[in-house]
């Protein structure tokens, strides 16, 4: 990557944000993925977290999977946390929490790699930006059984006050979000959702994929149209 990737363009790929591990789905995971691609999801981030998650050379195998899925569908693979993964990879990203390594750190490690910023407050989105992220994840908007380490409940107030604050970096919001919700996120200052179960655990995944994308875009043009549709 000759440069830092230009905000409008990380703009575009925050908009249908899947975050993909094998906990998570209730089929094959490159099943989920491909079909999430066809649906028209806008970047995947590789998490593979919990009880039974997998370890190892299993873990790396399922990353590369996903990531050649990702790669043929021109669409960026993002690695959560693991940035020796990310590395080994050579995945398009890497996405950090506030309890990972710090953003500066990982910056100097990715070069000009995307790098994602978990932010809870102000403070937070504001020491992302100065230590180097392209973005920024925010939530949980709303209550989230997908992850055993979500901090608390923010609401899409959070997202407003971010950017009434002057908080211009591209912003997804995550964390319980639905295709009825959609609409309220963005409309708050999101330009984009993340989501887990609610393509995951789709019994038809691309078309949950698709709606959550066609939600997103015609808030962001027509904001409070879908309502009136």
């Amino acid at each position: 990557m000759s440069g830092r990737i230009l905000p409008e363009i990380m703009r575009r790929h925050l908009q249908m944000y899947l975050v993909v591990g094998s906990v998570n789905c209730l089929a094959e995971p490159s099943r989920v993925v491909q079909e999430a691609l066809a649906g028209g999801t806008t970047m995947i981030q590789f998490r593979e977290k919990g009880r039974s998650a997998l370890t190892g050379v299993p873990m790396f195998e399922l990353a590369r999977q996903l990531q050649d899925l990702c790669h043929h569908a021109g669409i960026p693979f993002i690695v959560n946390d693991d940035v020796e993964l990310a590395l080994e990879l050579n995945a398009d990203g890497v996405h950090i929490g506030q309890d990972d390594e710090s953003a500066d750190s990982v910056r100097t490690r990715i070069g000009n790699r995307i790098l994602g910023v978990s932010a809870h407050t102000i403070e937070e989105a504001r020491r992302a930006i100065l230590q180097g992220a392209d973005y920024l994840g925010v939530g949980p908007i709303y209550p989230t059984i997908s992850k055993d380490d979500a901090h608390a409940v923010q609401g899409p107030a959070i997202l407003h006050e971010m950017r009434k604050a002057g908080i211009d970096l591209p912003i997804v919001g995550i964390g319980g979000i639905t295709i009825d919700r959609v609409e309220e996120v963005v409309g708050a200052g999101a330009d984009g959702v993340a989501v887990i179960s609610a393509v995951t655990q789709a019994k038809q995944i691309r078309a949950a994929a698709e709606e959550l994308k066609k939600k997103v875009v015609l808030s962001i043009k027509h904001p409070g149209m879908s309502q009136k549709l």
